[in-house]
């Protein structure tokens, strides 16, 4: 015991004498590694809204803020100044529901998964303050009473629980049962009684406040159904009481387009019919009735006699070239044979007169309504409407003139069959062949593939239950692009779908220039060879284990097939190191293949196998480093491991998570080689030292995997994309920016005069300026047991002065 002791103290010792001084600054006490680590990486802003129906928006009454659910994060929008604060749900649960108190200081929210919670937010401190849990399966909907003393929440159809929550004091006041599908909640003006509304189902519900406050136990909660008549077979998908002078009434929309009004008695007194395929949401004020319906439309009614007043406008149209809506009057001319994404969730400010819209496309709208004559809009934006599968940073171009994107832009594609082209600063564009839109702030272009706008809609959004709106053949036969890369040059765009279609297109004028079946089944990554290989290649790996390799200055023909693999590929990259082209590939049948590049007699490219490594587990993604050294697979054993590409021996081996549970999907080197990003099956990320394997950050906020996650060209930011249809933009500390900045700027000053190699202060990193490539000479610990049984190779690499050092 006393020899194992002490063999833990040396290496200890070793390792806090190996440690970069740069870990050494972040290490401050025990206790408050947690914290820096997890406040290290802030969000920043967020590209993307998962709005179910009318109960997931919500607007504060006072500041005129839109909060909308992505993933985990409820977005505080200010849609006047397009600003975004964010509220991120520590449970890492999907937000379901949402609502402002009457004073705008707080937000309720629910959320689904095991055992959720009904949560309770300060607004200005974006801080929780009340955490109540009572349901088990999910929160379907929530409000705050007119008072703001109590909250209602309802579970999902198997929770089958209404409770009232004196939320303050954190107790139930009163609960009872319901059978139905709820899918929306109504406060009365005076507090006295709520209703809800669902499948076949109107029910008030009436609290005797005295007795609540009074009782300390949870007491039956009152409930009396609406007298339906002959409409009780209607899927009611929302409710809102009336307000003012009609505060009596309650008025509710079926999913079939009809506008009912119950008066005191709870007798469906009346009823107008929408004109409507699908009726979704309503919003109910003194002067007016909103009812968001099928095809963008928004019908306006009179609360006091339901005569009709006025139709909104219309969004954009699906598969709509936002490009070119560079003036308001392209918004509103409207084709004869257009067809629009449905109306799902709206919310009213009646201090500007703001109606906030969101659509089944995942697009928001503030229209502003002061005069229904002349309605104008004052915020949209357009965002995936299911999973983002992969993103790419455009890359850095010598000439900014040959530039076809602006600075600070990204490319994103989904199953929703679109490219989407987006850029991170809010000045103009000009000098490309893209401008400034008015449909979107953060969007340049969508690419449709093939025309399906079917793909755009986000089926999930249809809360009525009705599955015949949707022609399901379309959904199943849309495409869904898997995986796209940029050509270092900036000039071309890759695209590769579930059906293993390969597309190329040409950035400038964003023309189609190849189309071609390449694989059988979806095409899981591609990837272009960089400049100093010398040659222009580009791979395409898929599910169908096949690997093509193209030559993009030949008019992308085919070189090579290579079939190596027995399983999927799930990553394959090019790499150019001691005068020789490599490619490196890892799958799901465990395995990694490096392959060395020769040239023919006839002038094409062939590769050939040079190393084989098999592992004990599944290979889930892999990146090359900047010194085209080393290759970091992400493992389903949630382990990185590195390797060198010359040699194809494991030099490293370290926890990418710091989770116990789940695997690790995708791994990711910042431009400067200093850390690596990791996103993990529990949905979390994180950010590790890519040489000491320490973390330095972690982040959360997705509900779903993180699918692609991309470093910024200026080092400031990280962007990922997840399956639950957002683009998350985080900013990185000062700190990370700066020590890559600055290992950036030695790693060209280096090459650049050529002078004696010299260790990277933060790193201890020499850099070898004979070659465009890094000799990393990073003196690390031996590795532990579990990593030597696969058989870690801890080999010496030697630097420029003849001293040899232990290399990764």
């Amino acid at each position: 015991m006393a020899t194992v002791e002490a063999g833990s103290t040396i290496t200890s010792r070793l390792k806090n004498l190996l440690r970069s001084p740069s870990i050494k600054l972040r290490r401050h006490k025990p206790g408050a590694r947690k914290e820096d680590i997890g406040s290290k990486v802030t969000l920043e802003k967020v590209l993307g809204i998962t709005v179910s129906a009318g109960r997931s928006l919500s607007c504060d009454p006072k500041t005129g803020l839109v909060a909308y659910p992505a993933g985990c994060v409820v977005v505080l929008l200010n849609p006047r100044k397009n600003k975004q604060h964010h509220i991120l749900n520590s449970s890492r649960k999907t937000i379901t529901a949402l609502a402002f108190s009457p004073d705008g200081k707080f937000l309720v929210t629910g959320e689904s998964g095991h055992m959720p919670a009904v949560r309770v937010w300060d607004v200005a401190e974006r801080t929780q303050v009340a955490e109540l849990q009572e349901h088990k399966y999910g929160v379907a909907c929530v409000a705050f009473s007119p008072s703001s003393k109590y909250i209602v929440s309802v579970g999902y159809q198997h929770d089958m629980i209404v409770n009232v929550w004196s939320w303050k004091k954190n107790v139930v006041v009163a609960a009872n049962k319901v059978s139905s599908k709820v899918t929306a909640v109504s406060f009365s003006e005076d507090s006295s009684y709520f209703v809800t509304a669902g499948n076949r189902h109107v029910k008030f519900w009436y609290l005797d406040e005295a007795k609540s406050s009074k009782v300390n136990s949870t007491i039956p909660l009152l409930g009396r159904s609406g007298l339906l008549g002959e409409l009780r077979n209607n899927f009611f998908t929302d409710v809102a009481c009336g307000k003012g002078k009609k505060a009596s009434s309650t008025f509710c929309i079926t999913s079939s387009g009809l506008l009912c009004e119950f008066n005191d008695r709870r007798l469906l007194d009346k009823w107008v019919e929408l004109r409507t395929t699908v009726a979704s949401c309503i919003i109910v004020n003194q002067e007016y009735i909103f009812c968001g319906c099928a095809d963008g439309t928004v019908r306006i009614f009179n609360p006091n006699n339901l005569h009709f007043l006025s139709t909104m406008p219309k969004p954009h149209r699906l598969g709509v070239d936002i490009a070119t809506v560079t003036e308001a009057s392209r918004l509103f001319s409207n084709a004869a044979d257009a067809k629009y994404p449905d109306t799902v969730g709206m919310t009213f400010d009646s201090t500007n007169q703001w109606l906030s819209c969101v659509y089944n496309d995942h697009s928001l709208y503030v229209w502003d309504i002061k005069d229904l004559k002349k309605v104008g809009k004052v915020y949209s934006a357009l965002y995936h409407s299911s999973c983002v599968w992969s993103a790419e940073v455009y890359p850095e171009t010598k000439d900014s003139n040959q530039a076809c994107l602006p600075p600070n832009s990204f490319i994103t594609c989904s199953s929703d069959s679109t490219i989407r082209l987006w850029n991170m600063e809010t000045s103009n564009i000009h000098g490309t062949a893209l401008h400034r839109n008015i449909l979107s702030n953060d969007l340049m272009k969508i690419i449709l593939i093939d025309n399906n706008t079917q793909a755009l809609l986000d089926t999930d959004c249809n809360c009525t239950g009705l599955a015949d709106k949707v022609d399901v053949q379309t959904l199943d036969a849309k495409v869904g692009i898997r995986s796209v890369c940029v050509s270092p040059n900036g000039q071309h765009l890759a695209s590769g779908d579930r059906t293993g279609t390969l597309r190329v297109h040409e950035l400038q004028s964003l023309r189609e220039l190849l189309k071609v079946e390449a694989h059988d089944s979806e095409i899981l990554c591609l990837e272009y060879s960089k400049p100093e290989t010398g040659m222009n290649l580009l791979a395409s790996a898929s599910r169908d284990r096949l690997i093509n390799v193209l030559d993009a200055s030949k008019d992308y023909s085919l070189q090579q097939t290579l079939d190596d693999h027995s399983s999927s590929i799930t990553a394959v990259k090019f790499a150019a190191n001691d005068g020789k082209m490599r490619m490196i590939s890892c799958g799901a049948d465990k395995s990694i293949y490096f392959r060395t590049a020769e040239q023919t007699g006839e002038g094409s490219v062939h590769f050939t196998r040079t190393h084989h490594i098999v592992r004990k587990t599944t290979l889930y993604d892999m990146d090359v480093d900047p010194s085209l050294k080393y290759a970091a697979i992400g493992c389903q054993d949630r382990n990185i491991r590195i390797f060198n590409i010359s040699s194809g021996k494991q030099k490293k081996l370290y926890k990418g998570s710091q989770s116990e549970d789940g695997t690790l999907i995708k791994v990711q080197t910042d431009p400067s080689g200093l850390y690596i990003a990791t996103s993990s099956s529990d949905k979390n990320l994180s950010i590790f030292d890519f040489y000491t394997g320490e973390c330095v950050a972690t982040m959360f906020g997705h509900s779903e995997i993180v699918t692609g996650m991309k470093f910024t060209n200026d080092c400031k930011h990280l962007i990922s994309v997840s399956g639950d249809s957002c683009i998350f933009i985080w900013r990185l500390s000062s700190e990370m920016t700066i020590n890559m900045r600055q290992r950036l700027a030695e790693m060209r000053q280096r090459v650049k005069v050529g002078e004696k190699c010299t260790p990277h202060k933060t790193t201890n990193t020499s850099f070898c300026c004979r070659r465009e490539t890094i000799a990393v000479m990073c003196p690390v610990p031996a590795l532990s047991s579990d990593s030597d049984k696969e058989g870690v190779d801890e080999g010496s690499d030697e630097d420029m002065t003849g001293k040899k050092l232990r290399s990764f």
